[in-house]
């Protein structure tokens, strides 16, 4: 059979209802086939990728660990397919479910703030934010684009730099007026330094003494937390010292409500904030590209 012969959409679909309806009869009457033909369009999709997609062992049908993988991705094709009709039938107008997955700081002080200036310019977008601090897979979550702050692995996706931050170690008064304010990284020893609960490129807090070696402290302490949120609002409340974008707590320094600790040996502690998306032979669609461009000229760190 040519590959002209094969109607891989075709096949995606009924596999994708088959799976979300949970059973070959409901998809056959969704698509008003019979049973058997939906059964042997499984069938012999499943002999041409030579895996078997579904157990068929019991009265619920069970997705083998391959047929869970090709689900994902024929859902996340599907989604494409459907976004470029709909782009091209109305001349690549921006439009359609735009889902963004992002850091929690990042969005509440510079995502969400921007959003009523994207929506009043594309009013046929509709976004669907999620945050949270912990890094996800795109195609898994479905998710179009994911803001990510730090180093950037190696990786298939794409990426667009929205800027970069510099970090700070930051305590409140009342803690330090309690613990003492650290002079040395040595002195972090006596001191309650909070950290995250998920893995992160970065684990250490450098120093750049003042000869010039650059030293690196691994927090320890009382506490870990899930978000940056949850770190700047624990450090408000004297629980420790936290390391934290500098844009996160600008104004909490400013109003004295944190105070950066050993600020002068902060050896250039940067970290860039990217854009991630994924790439289909450089294309993109209209909703997800005026997304990216619209934060990079918009934010600001």
């Amino acid at each position: 059979m040519s590959r002209l012969d094969i109607n891989r959409s075709g096949e995606m679909e009924v596999f994708t209802r088959v799976v979300e309806l949970g059973g070959l009869s409901m998809a056959a009457r969704a698509f008003q086939m019979t049973p058997s033909a939906v059964s042997k369009l499984v069938a012999r999709l499943e002999a041409r990728l030579g895996v078997r997609l579904i157990n068929r062992s019991t009265r619920k049908l069970q997705l083998t660990p391959e047929g869970t993988v090709f689900y994902e991705h024929a859902v996340r094709i599907l989604d494409e397919i459907a976004a470029a009709e709909r782009e091209a039938a109305v001349g690549a107008t921006p439009s359609g479910l735009l889902r963004v997955n992002t850091s929690v700081p990042f969005g509440l002080h510079h995502l969400l703030p921007l959003l009523p200036g994207f929506a009043r310019l594309y009013p046929d977008i509709k976004v669907d934010v999620t945050l949270t601090d912990l890094v996800v897979d795109l195609l898994e979550q479905r998710a179009d684009v994911a803001i990510r702050v730090g180093l950037m692995r190696a990786s298939r996706l794409l990426a667009r730099k929205l800027g970069e931050s510099r970090m700070v170690i930051v305590a409140s008064p009342a803690y330090l007026a309690e613990y003492g304010m650290p002079t040395m990284p040595d002195d972090l020893a006596r001191h309650n330094l909070l950290d995250f609960s998920f893995a992160k490129w970065k684990d250490g807090w450098p120093f750049k003494l003042r000869g010039g070696e650059i030293v690196t402290v691994m927090p320890s302490g009382n506490a870990l937390v899930s978000d940056g949120e949850a770190m700047h609002q624990i450090a408000l409340a004297g629980m420790g010292l936290a390391r934290l974008a500098r844009f996160h707590v600008e104004s909490d320094i400013a109003a004295g409500r944190l105070v950066p600790v050993l600020d002068d040996l902060n050896p250039g502690d940067i970290e860039p904030i990217h854009a991630v998306f994924v790439g289909h032979g450089g294309q993109l669609p209209a909703r997800v590209r005026a997304f990216l461009d619209y934060m990079a000229e918009n934010v600001r760190l």
